[in-house]
């Protein structure tokens, strides 16, 4: 079968099952991308990668060849980059989305068609940035389009906090950046979502048409390291000192920041042994950004707000995930709160890596950890009530070791590429068929 998978940024949900799919079952598979991630790539010549570090340490040092077209192939996957331009100047801001998926499209379109050899018999793409569309009407084979989530202007993630109260231009923008959505849903024959609570997001008369099935954590590369981790981020780490980590791709109000400062500085009063790792980049991807405009960052306004002990704190920016493997393997405690909005990937690698997970109980949060069981739980803005439980297990980690060794059971049985992969290429044959 030949796979083309199409996503805006290069590995994104199928990277790993591209690669699985073109390795261990023969599939044919291209990717088209216009960039890749920042913390896949370790360099670039002439404007393209040399080397891929994705799927472990070992699979990090295998390079990239230049294929066909003079495309690189990089573990049996072809990878074709694209150019797409941005909106205009005079396009409405709520349809800047929306223009920028149709460049998307267009570009997809014209790279893959100025290389005619390939012929899919399945197309798989990202139905919010919609960059699949004219390739699926192209070649007139079954789409399969992945459901991250269904943005709703009431009662979702963007007015869960009502310290940050969306305006009426923000409910606006939820409203139509479900265009692309809608048209990919609409045009595909199946859609694919990877936790339940997302997939209950979309309106109930598409239900039917969504399957779920998680993406596949990488159990080669996602597990807790033997060798301890000396340093973080250039800064000795002695054995005896308790590591609470925080991961976030952004430091926003969507993913908690304010609400894990606040906690930590509960933890750093009551403990004065205590560092915190802190990884993601000083910049809002999701949600509103802040109720300051004079702080330019919301990390900023946070710190502005109380005193911080900030030699207590390790501000990595965003990191290889070579490194943050081996910063969760390292942690004591992690930390992951959200609010009713997409699962992050960090908070399963954290529980692949056998990290004893605190985090916010909300929805999507719930279908993965059960308090006691394998993490721990408390309200999104229970500050007194995540400091409570975090002194707990700093005060003896080895008595919640063994959550984390039940949170890697989960993750093997239910999340990780063995056991999710069979379902996923049953899924992609009987998609292909379906033509």
């Amino acid at each position: 079968m030949e796979i083309l998978f199409v996503h805006k940024e290069y590995p994104g949900q199928y990277g790993q099952i591209a690669h699985s799919l073109a390795e261990s079952h023969g599939h044919t598979c291209t990717f088209a991308y216009s960039r890749i991630a920042d913390r896949h790539q370790k360099a670039l010549t002439d404007g393209r990668p040399v080397n891929l570090p994705l799927g472990g340490l070992e699979r990090s040092e295998i390079p990239a060849h230049v294929g066909a077209n003079g495309d690189l192939v990089y573990r049996g996957v072809r990878l074709i980059p694209y150019r797409a331009r941005g909106a205009s100047g005079q396009t409405h801001s709520c349809g800047l989305h929306f223009e920028i998926s149709m460049w998307n499209n267009q570009g997809a379109l014209d790279a893959v068609r100025a290389r005619p050899e390939i012929q899919p018999d399945l197309i798989v793409g990202h139905s919010f940035f919609g960059n699949a569309l004219f390739l699926a009407d192209h070649f007139q084979c079954p789409m399969l389009t992945y459901c991250e989530y269904f943005y709703r202007p009431r009662g979702s993630e963007l007015d869960f906090r009502p310290e940050f109260p969306p305006t009426d231009h923000d409910r606006r923008m939820h409203r139509t950046y479900n265009a692309t959505t809608l048209l990919n849903l609409e045009a595909a024959r199946a859609g694919l979502s990877p936790t339940e609570w997302q997939r209950s997001t979309f309106p109930a008369e598409y239900r039917p048409k969504i399957r779920t099935i998680f993406d596949g954590i990488d159990r080669t590369f996602w597990y807790r390291r033997k060798a301890p981790l000396r340093s973080i981020a250039g800064r000795p780490i002695p054995p005896t000192t308790p590591v609470v980590t925080y991961v976030a791709y952004g430091f926003e109000p969507t993913r908690g920041f304010d609400i894990f400062m606040r906690v930590a500085a509960q933890i750093s009063a009551a403990r004065d042994d205590v560092i915190f790792v802190v990884v993601g980049a000083d910049r809002t991807y999701y949600g509103r950004a802040s109720n300051d405009p004079s702080a330019p960052t919301f990390r900023e306004q946070v710190l502005a707000e109380r005193p911080y002990d900030l030699n207590r704190f390790l501000f990595t920016g965003q990191v290889l995930e070579e490194d943050l493997v081996r910063i969760l393997g390292r942690s004591d405690l992690h930390i992951y709160l959200t609010t009713p909005f997409v699962l992050s990937w960090s908070m399963m690698n954290a529980l692949a890596c056998g990290c004893t997970v605190l985090a916010s109980a909300t929805p999507p949060v719930l279908e993965m950890i059960a308090h006691g069981e394998n993490g721990l739980l408390a309200a999104f803005d229970d500050v007194d009530g995540l400091a409570e439980e975090a002194l707990r297990v700093l005060d003896n980690p080895e008595a919640f070791r063994h959550l984390g060794q039940a949170a890697e059971r989960m993750i093997d049985e239910r999340y990780s590429v063995n056991a999710v992969l069979p379902r996923i290429a049953s899924l992609y044959e009987e998609i292909a068929r379906s033509a």
